[in-house]
């Protein structure tokens, strides 16, 4: 029976999938196909893209369009973090459903089923699979078929975490259930980065780490007996760059009189890291020319979209968006010498950005330079593209080597080269 395999890797950029650094993903890339032109979605995090690589559609179209959103509880917008397991029913509460379109294990539920391994946030592991169409392993929080509640993986949100974790899946799903599809998200080197420069030796430890355990899927993969039927993905959903600045937006609006104070409901921040999105209330609205013209001003923004603009990101430009900014991203390399540093940002809630450590979310040109890797059927041996591809030509790829239909998505399967 055809199976997939996708193996997550949070946050290692292509850049740094190198012989020295990644030799078991150099391994992988020499049985199977590189993609060199593999780009992230926008905005480049990981719960969106978690969102993004589980229905093949861009945000705007399965609706999760950041790691932190504005919702409407009936008191006026306010922005919630999609990282806690609640916010899957603030916002079906908000809007009548979880995500707009299936995710693959809505699609597989009766042509093999979908099993989920995660050790990243809990809202970034819930959204691959929101409705419980699957099974779904969490650190902290697990669900079967129907949203029943399973006992959690228990491991730890590290390298030593991933590494329980990848046992636990190799021994209970590769070699156990065998669903059709087997999803593994890594923490790593992601968790770890945001703490610390890039380059360091503790950043560069943990991608190793990761590398390890990208090593033993694709080992205990090419050991069985089904190997030639078997698609296998290794990807990250995104980059990092350093941070070089931090800009609190709120207090910005809040100093030229366009948000009324900190927490009120008129002017919504939600930041994304190198980026933020801007919800503006009904009586706000009338503001967005003068707070798009007093952003587009400040050198540390890199961009700015609102209105119909909004689409050109990949984002619904009816879906409360207002306005989109991101910050301003150089080549500036890190202490150890890695080249990227970007402005990140704080809004209406407070997230962790660290000088001189890693941060995404943005348009950077390292934050959005994902790796991906396709061995299995079809793909030929030691094979590099450059044609482009990114997080939502995943799920179809998959689907279609299932043999199931890949109708309604905004990405294509992965072309087959060799």
């Amino acid at each position: 029976m055809k199976r997939a395999v996708v193996v997550i890797c949070d946050g290692l950029r292509d850049d740094m999938v190198t012989p020295d650094l990644t030799p078991n993903l150099c391994r992988i890339a020499a049985h199977g196909t590189r993609f060199d032109g593999h780009r992230g979605i926008f905005p480049s995090t990981t719960r969106t893209t978690s969102a993004s690589i589980a229905t093949g559609c861009l945000p705007g179209r399965h609706g999760l369009e950041g790691n932190a959103m504005a919702l409407d509880l009936g008191d006026g917008l306010e922005v919630f973090s999609v990282g806690p397991p609640a916010f899957r029913d603030k916002l079906q509460q908000a809007t009548g459903r979880t995500l707009k379109v299936p995710v693959m294990a809505e699609r597989l539920k009766h042509a093999g089923g979908a099993v989920i391994y995660s050790n990243v946030s809990p809202g970034a592991a819930i959204f691959q699979d929101p409705d419980g169409h699957g099974h779904m392993q969490h650190r902290s929080h697990a669900t079967g078929p129907g949203r029943t509640p399973a006992a959690p993986l228990s491991v730890s949100h590290d390298a030593e975490g991933d590494a329980a974790m990848t046992r636990r899946f190799i021994d209970d799903v590769l070699q156990g259930s065998k669903p059709a599809l087997a999803l593994l998200w890594l923490c790593e080197p992601d968790h770890t980065q945001h703490g610390v420069a890039l380059g360091s030796p503790a950043h560069l430890d943990v991608i190793r780490a990761a590398d390890a355990q990208a090593g033993r899927v694709f080992d205990n993969v090419q050991a069985g007996i089904d190997a030639k039927e078997i698609l296998l993905l290794c990807a990250s959903d995104h980059g990092h760059e350093s941070v070089g600045e931090v800009v609190d937006i709120e207090n910005i609006l809040i100093e030229a009189g366009f948000k009324d104070g900190a927490g009120s409901r008129d002017v919504a921040i939600a930041p994304q890291g190198t980026s933020a999105t801007i919800y503006l209330a009904a009586e706000a609205k009338a503001r967005r020319d003068d707070i798009v013209r007093l952003l587009e001003a400040d050198p540390r923004i890199g961009g700015i979209w609102f209105g119909d603009a909004i689409s050109e990101l990949g984002l619904d430009p009816k879906g409360g968006i207002d306005i989109v900014v991101t910050g301003r991203s150089r080549e500036t390399a890190s202490e150890h010498g890695i080249p990227g540093t970007s402005v990140a940002f704080q809004g209406s809630i407070k997230i962790s950005n660290n000088i001189g450590c890693g941060q995404h979310g943005g348009m950077g040109r390292y934050e959005q330079n994902p790796f991906l890797i396709a061995c299995g059927p079809g793909f030929g041996k030691g094979e590099r593209l450059v044609a482009g591809s990114s997080a939502v030509d995943l799920a179809p790829s998959v689907l279609a080597h299932l043999g199931q239909s890949v109708d309604g998505m905004d990405g294509r399967p992965l072309q087959a080269v060799g």
